[in-house]
């Protein structure tokens, strides 16, 4: 059952060197859980800015951190340099954030060569391994070759979650906080309504992570364990498709089920 979504930082500072090797750092500049990191003018040597909001999030979308189409996300993942045949490790600065989120899209295109560094950029700098500073402007790359091969299945979109509101047959997981869910605080977006999605279950991202790392298996499996989820399919939703993956890439570790995203969320199912 384990799908190798995650490698450890011992395991990265081993392969390195390893040709087709392409390490992406996820890191952002802000966020919505209005956490912090110190580590915001360092990458691990080597490390290849994936510039999540930005480039590679849908900018004529009225709705945050939209997937790109296969036709772009293949153009600019050319320009990052990334083959078909590249192994990519992708991290963040805050440990485990927004760096399963750049693995869902990997995955959503086809690529499954691609893991998680656990811990991410703070383990790997408390381990002592090699970092230099980012630099400014980003180093130009020879053209990748990547060729994006849409999975339909890794995601949905609103009429599919209303269709399954209507025809229950998947479990609708949301990844925000518990206050965010049962809607008595306010949404940190502006025009959102408060509450959550009809029919779905709670569990928060921080449910899954411990320190920046992922929680272990076991302790995955006992929290998971309470929502008697059986062999049902499984959308993944949070504010706008960033933490979800958080929970998204801990499942995947643990459960079989048929996984996919709503990558809307709240963001667009709560627009006022």
């Amino acid at each position: 059952m384990k799908h190798n979504t995650t490698v450890s930082i011992e395991w990265l500072s081993q392969h390195i060197d390893t040709p087709n090797l392409i390490i992406l750092d996820a890191s952002l500049k802000k966020n919505q859980a209005a956490l912090n990191s110190g580590y915001s003018n360092i990458q691990i040597k080597g490390a290849r800015f994936f510039d999540l909001k930005n480039t590679f999030s849908d900018q004529n979308s009225v709705f945050p951190n939209k997937m790109l189409s296969a036709d772009s996300f293949t153009l600019e993942c050319h320009n990052l340099g990334i083959n078909k045949d590249s192994k990519i490790i992708v991290y963040d600065n805050l440990g485990i954030y927004s760096s399963p989120r750049v693995w869902w899209m990997f995955r959503l295109m086809g690529h499954k060569n691609i893991a998680v560094l656990d811990g991410g950029l703070p383990a790997w700098v408390s381990a002592k391994y090699p970092t230099e500073p980012i630099s400014k402007p980003s180093k130009a790359f020879k053209i990748g070759n990547f060729n994006a091969n849409y999975q339909a299945s890794w995601m949905v979109n609103k009429t599919q979650v209303k269709t399954n509101i209507e025809q229950p047959k998947a479990v609708l997981i949301d990844a925000r906080s518990k206050e965010r869910f049962l809607g008595s605080i306010p949404e940190p977006r502006k025009n959102l309504s408060s509450g959550h999605i009809p029919k779905s279950v709670n569990l928060p991202f921080t449910k899954v992570l411990r320190n920046g790392f992922l929680k272990k298996e076991e302790e995955l499996v006992e929290l998971v364990n309470f929502f008697k989820f059986e062999k049902k399919p499984l959308i993944f939703s949070c504010g706008s498709g960033i933490t979800a993956c958080i929970v998204f890439l801990a499942l995947e570790n643990i459960l079989d089920n048929p996984k996919t995203l709503y990558d809307g969320s709240w963001s667009e199912w709560g627009l006022l």
